[in-house]
């Protein structure tokens, strides 16, 4: 199914796909593909930075994803009203020293009429792990459909 398939107002079914769909394009980390999902003049804040539209959200990912090594990550559904969706996420990565981390985060996201996320509210904390306390094991890409989600972890 297609991102631009899932229009809103979302029922409970399509918002859970909407957010599977998300957490496996970003775990992608391709930014000329996650952009895609996102309306030209997308609006974002993403911990201190707030870029504004498709190329400067590829630019930020494209930083993003050279930073944060071996990404995997996991979103939950929190909670959804007609456009709009509550969603927490937790991702596991390391740094070009070999430190890991897991970034833990709440996002707000709003989508226009076509179904694509016109803006992206993220607060995101990373807490240093040591390789040993890493839950994700998956191979690089999709979580698999028998991978825990967050709750099922205790994230």
């Amino acid at each position: 199914m297609q991102s631009n398939t899932l229009i809103p107002p979302f029922s409970e079914v399509s918002a859970l796909l909407k957010v599977r769909m998300a957490e496996d394009l970003w775990n992608t980390r391709d930014p000329e593909r996650v952009v895609q999902a996102y309306t030209q003049d997308t609006v974002w804040r993403n911990r201190t930075e707030f870029p504004v539209g498709r190329e400067a959200i590829k630019t930020f990912l494209e930083r993003k994803w050279a930073r944060e090594l071996d990404y995997r990550l996991i979103k939950e559904l929190w909670g959804f009203r007609d456009h709009r969706m509550a969603v927490r996420f937790a991702y596991e990565w390391h740094d070009d020293s070999g430190h890991w981390y897991r970034s833990y985060g709440n996002e707000l996201w709003e989508f226009n009429e076509q179904g694509l996320m016109q803006r992206r509210l993220a607060s995101i904390n990373d807490l240093p792990i040591r390789e040993s306390e890493r839950q994700y094991h998956w191979p690089l890409g999709r979580r698999p459909d028998d991978q825990p989600g967050l709750s099922a972890l205790g994230l």
